[in-house]
């Protein structure tokens, strides 16, 4: 098996590095005992095609492969790990997810900004009690005819206060654990609740994480590929 880096390769690790050193360097120390969020930082690495790498470039991404993506994030996270967290929220778990297993209405709707970093993204599973489990999480999405009525609570949410685009996990049938399990896309405005949550975490305090209260959100009932079991994808809010 061949490991060498490739020209493509190459180039994205010293544009990563370069961007690193140079723009993320100078304020990392401070963004993060002040927990304060990267905005302009995160705007940049939009427009250097960071934020939505694997994307296809049809929805705006740059259509990089895996390594170009671990690269990049090697780069960033070197220097500033709040960065790198944000970076891999949008690009792992929100786009990823998307373009995946959204509808293609959602993807011109959604993805298309997201991966170009005009839209940030956060995708919200954890919760107080349950942790990361998806079995064992207590949000549900109870169908009510052509909707969902989203209630829980979800904790230590990346990117949860800055977030235009919220993936929510779900259950839809909690007797069938995991496998009942469904994402709700929702927007900037959704009826919920978000607060601050003063994290301390170890050089990552500039990722904003938040906790959210879900209290009969309605969420649009979509139809796409299983995810898992027999849920529907993608719901959103209208």
């Amino acid at each position: 098996m061949d490991f060498t880096l490739n020209e493509t390769h190459l180039m994205i690790r010293e544009t990563a590095r370069k961007f690193a050193e140079e723009r993320l360097a100078p304020g990392t120390i401070d963004r993060d005992e002040k927990e304060e969020f990267p905005a302009e930082a995160i705007r940049e690495l939009g427009e250097l095609g960071f934020m939505g790498m694997m994307v296809p470039e049809e929805w705006n991404g740059a259509g990089l492969d895996t390594i170009s993506y671990v690269l990049a994030m090697e780069e960033i996270s070197r220097i500033d790990a709040s960065c790198g967290v944000i970076m891999s929220v949008n690009n792992s778990l929100v786009c990823y997810g998307v373009n995946r297993f959204g509808t293609e209405d959602q993807k011109a709707r959604y993805l298309r900004d997201l991966a170009a970093g005009k839209k940030l993204g956060a995708f919200a599973l954890s919760e107080p009690e349950a942790g990361s489990d998806a079995s064992n999480q207590r949000t549900t999405a109870d169908r009510e005819g052509d909707f969902y009525l989203l209630n829980g609570t979800k904790n230590w949410i990346t990117n949860g206060l800055s977030a235009d685009v919220v993936l929510v996990m779900a259950a839809t049938d909690r007797s069938k654990g995991p496998k009942g399990s469904a994402p709700s896309l929702s927007r900037r405005g959704l009826p919920a609740s978000r607060s601050r949550r003063r994290n301390g975490s170890l050089a990552s305090g500039a990722r904003t994480p938040c906790l959210f209260h879900f209290r009969s959100a309605v969420c649009r009932r979509r139809t796409g590929s299983a995810l898992r079991g027999k849920a529907s994808v993608c719901h959103e809010n209208p």
